[in-house]
């Protein structure tokens, strides 16, 4: 099985595929956000990206008042000689924070952990710690970095740091380094929506702070898929010249 969604980032379809109509997905009731048992809203379901801004080129999400995102001279060589080829994100390697893949992904809460399960690429998943630990001084690189998270009302706030500098932020390659560190917002505004904001803290790759908003929908009565982007991954060879928008 595989998905197809009729948008931007998959504009381009096997003929085969394309004789087969997609069903389009069931949206999601137009009503207020659920809530649990003890009045917190429900974060629990299956998402998918709404907005291009966390997959495509951060640069379109950002927030008002954030006119540029500055990289600094370094930077800006090293997203010059990025090839398409070489996104990680093509070759399989995990998304890293802030970007998605177009694919959905899931929340699911198991106090004191917050999981955020991926569909796309390896079936990655990130860990949230909700028991107000603290991030460790010797924390080793990895993809998705060291999360820690509280709730201030019905928002969700994600501390994280600790990343290696391997994955990109986006297809135009926007580079960070070790240094990075990312504070996100999520915010249920009602039964489909659910709402991002995330902060970019990096010395090392830009000048300054910068924050990206976007959006997640819901995909009522959805569940994921597996999908190994490894088998049979056709798209690396095909893709040619710098990193690009598709």
């Amino acid at each position: 099985m595989l998905r197809i969604w009729f948008w931007s980032l998959t504009a381009i379809a096997l003929p085969a595929l394309a004789q087969t109509p997609a069903k389009p997905p069931v949206k999601a009731p137009a009503q207020p956000a659920p809530h649990l048992a003890d009045g917190r809203v429900d974060f629990s379901g299956v998402w998918r990206p709404a907005d291009i801004f966390l997959i495509e080129d951060i640069s379109l999400g950002l927030k008002k008042g954030d006119t540029t995102i500055a990289l600094t001279p370094a930077a800006e060589e090293i997203m010059k000689r990025h090839l398409s080829k070489d996104d990680p994100e093509t070759n399989c390697l995990p998304t890293g924070v802030p970007r998605q893949a177009p694919y959905p992904w899931k929340i699911v809460e198991s106090p004191p952990y917050i999981y955020f399960l991926f569909e796309g690429n390896i079936h990655s998943y990130r860990q949230i710690f909700m028991d107000g630990r603290k991030h460790p001084a010797d924390l080793s690189p990895t993809w998705y970095g060291h999360s820690v998270g509280h709730w201030e009302k019905d928002t969700l706030v994600i501390d994280t740091v600790g990343f290696n500098d391997i994955f990109w932020f986006d297809f135009v390659g926007h580079p960070h380094t070790e240094q990075l560190h990312t504070v996100e917002r999520y915010t249920r505004t009602d039964m489909g929506t659910l709402a991002e904001e995330v902060t970019i803290e990096d010395p090392g790759a830009y000048q300054h702070p910068f924050t990206i908003v976007a959006g997640h929908r819901l995909l009522p009565k959805d569940e994921l898929m597996e999908y190994i982007c490894q088998e049979n991954n056709r798209d690396v060879k095909h893709l040619v010249g710098p990193a690009g928008r598709p």
